[in-house]
């Protein structure tokens, strides 16, 4: 039985020019290494299921060999920025383990598993096109939240 799990999709609202500006003066506005309409790009995709059998409306993709390449050294630059110095020292010992995307909701963000081969710990990157309304959420959260949020966008 197919159930609708959407009855109301939020609009998205653009990045302002006042808002652009207050993210570059905090460092959060940058040229960054890939975008989500890279991503888009992927070849094909299989469903991921949950131990339980159940459809978690994760697709897990895969690229061509000739872009799989570029994306994941893109992907780990994206890693060195977010949560290193940025330098490419580092690069040799992450490994992008997945690359899946998300086919419920409005914002159908890629999220990416990248892996420290050197100690096994991993972490994943959202990618999502910019929206002033989840923007304005992720700040105001790291303003007020004890907890350190990384994030970029690219405007």
């Amino acid at each position: 039985m197919n159930e609708k799990l959407i009855s109301k999709k939020k609009p998205a609202y653009p990045v302002t020019k006042s808002l652009s500006d207050y993210l570059t003066a905090h460092g959060r506005n940058i040229k960054i290494p890939i975008y989500y309409d890279d991503l888009l790009r992927f070849q094909g995709a299989v469903e991921i299921y949950d131990k339980d059998g159940n459809d978690t409306l994760w697709l897990s993709t895969y690229f061509a060999e000739h872009e799989r390449e570029e994306i994941e050294l893109s992907l780990k630059r994206m890693y060195t920025i977010l949560h290193s110095d940025g330098s490419d020292t580092i690069l040799p010992y992450l490994n992008i383990d997945s690359i899946d995307f998300c086919t419920f909701g409005n914002s159908k963000p890629f999220r990416i598993k990248v892996r420290n081969i050197l100690n096994d710990n991993y972490i994943f990157l959202y990618i999502k096109k910019a929206d002033a309304s989840r923007v304005y959420g992720l700040e105001l959260e790291h303003l007020l939240s004890p907890n350190h949020i990384n994030f970029l966008i690219h405007k």
